[in-house]
């Protein structure tokens, strides 16, 4: 077998063991009369994030990624 071979072979593994403990995880809870888990990727409470620019005042003590301080010159 070549590497690649080898990798999807694991990813399959992988693939089935997840799917696999999902299952037993959904099992336990059903036993335990507990209410189910939310689906896997699905969000149980979402947050909208508006589209207008955020206070600019939120930022005054903050440093610019990659640049250093904002009264300091970077390196």
């Amino acid at each position: 077998m070549s590497v690649q071979d080898d990798l999807a072979a694991v990813k399959r593994c992988l693939e089935e063991l997840v799917r696999t403990v999902g299952q037993l995880e959904r099992t336990v809870t059903a036993e335990r009369g507990a209410a189910p888990a939310p689906a896997a990727g699905r969000a149980e409470n979402l947050v909208t994030i508006p589209d207008a620019p955020y206070d600019s005042g939120l930022w005054t003590d903050t440093d610019d990624e990659g640049l250093g301080a904002r009264d300091r010159h970077a390196p």
